[in-house]
């Protein structure tokens, strides 16, 4: 389709997005007719094995993260001419998007959409893993309302501290400080996005680096631009130390849950998740189902992890859509962020589709023989 390495065993249908890192594309499963989402490592990435190694801790990441908040790998593939990763395909958009054509969302609907991805988060944290990036171009909102964490490029094991990383905006007092990565960081980037979304802008609002990092660091919370209701949720989430936060993302929905509970009662979020879905519906040119090319009715994917590789559709009848347009921009991996370290990388000299496991040392393990395509 453009000339470049593609994964054997996948047809393109069209390019998500693109940037200095890489290209997500959309792209049909040949032997089944499932929509997935391919991202590739860019060529000139691909010769440094520091990012490579990053590319494959987040293929093993996604592969040990079993939960439904969280975009799910298919594969990994390497070969000599290039390195990708095969996704879930999510038809929805991001929570980006639906800031920039609503401006704000009331807070009963920015709960939901809090819930879900803190799901997401919570899964990761049980894991042993910090995402380090949450904002809301990382978050998926889909059809029905519900929604997903997506973008594990920069994460990192929990106690780590692989340097400064993040977006400045949604970065904890600790992370400018090169702290070791924590939950409760994840926790206050969370807090950051769920602030933006009840308000319309970001908590902090400083022209450069230095100015962000001091408002973060010393400013005051910005609580009483929130609903009342909602206020401690606030208070807590962006607390300057660590410690004054909930210590993990469970915690955190615990915390939300009550709050909710109280102040909207027990319907909450059955209530919001329509209005989400129905926000979502009006913007149905952003969905990637609306211009997909595949063909036939399939199920969602599934994956098969930790013995042998490979994937295989089942029968449920659920037509694959495409992922949401953010992919383009949003899983184009920040890895100018990344504080990567130097690790081994095996040769690259055939086809090697790999079983995930989750983060750790050294290479990805259960690799396949030369050629391999999912079953």
């Amino acid at each position: 389709m453009n000339g470049t390495w593609t994964v054997p065993g996948y047809t393109e249908v069209r390019e998500l997005g693109s940037g200095g890192s890489g290209r997500v594309v959309l792209a049909v499963h040949d032997g089944t007719g499932t929509a997935v989402a391919v991202k590739y490592l860019s060529g000139r990435l691909r010769e440094d094995p520091a990012f490579v190694g990053e590319f494959r801790a987040e293929a093993r990441l996604l592969g040990g993260l079993r939960t439904p908040y969280v975009v799910g790998l298919y594969e990994y593939v390497e070969a000599p001419g290039g390195a990708a990763i095969v996704m879930e395909l999510v038809d929805g958009i991001s929570l980006r998007a639906l800031l920039k054509r609503s401006g704000r969302a009331d807070a009963e609907a920015a709960l939901v959409v809090l819930k879900g991805s803190l799901l997401g988060l919570a899964e990761a944290h049980r894991a042993g893993v910090v995402h380090r990036d949450y904002k809301p171009e990382n978050v998926l909102v889909a059809a029905d309302g519900s929604s997903k964490l997506v973008d594990f490029g920069i994460a990192a094991g929990r106690g780590t501290t692989p340097g400064v990383a993040g977006t400045p905006a949604y970065m904890a007092p600790e992370q400018w400080q090169g702290r070791p990565a924590s939950p409760a960081a994840d926790v206050y980037a969370a807090t950051a996005t769920f602030f933006e979304c009840l308000t319309g802008r970001k908590p902090y609002d400083g022209e450069n680096f230095a100015e962000l990092a001091v408002q973060h660091i010393e400013a005051p919370v910005p609580e009483t631009e929130a609903p009342e209701p909602v206020r401690p949720l606030i208070r807590r989430g962006l607390a300057k130390q660590p410690e004054q936060r909930p210590e993990n993302a469970e915690a955190f929905v615990a915390e939300l849950e009550g709050v909710a509970l109280a102040a909207y009662g027990p319907q909450w979020e059955e209530r919001r998740q329509r209005k989400l879905a129905a926000l979502a519906a009006l913007l149905p040119l952003l969905f990637p189902s609306a211009t997909a090319a595949a063909q036939g009715t399939t199920a969602v994917a599934s994956t098969t992890l930790g013995g042998a590789s490979g994937w295989a559709p089942g029968r449920g009848g659920l037509l694959a859509a495409g992922l949401a347009l953010v992919l383009g921009t949003v899983l184009l991996f920040t890895t100018d962020a990344i504080g990567g370290t130097p690790g081994g990388v095996s040769a690259l000299s055939a086809f090697a589709t790999t079983s995930a496991a989750p983060p750790g040392p050294g290479s990805p393990t259960g690799t396949a023989g030369p050629g391999t395509a999912p079953r």
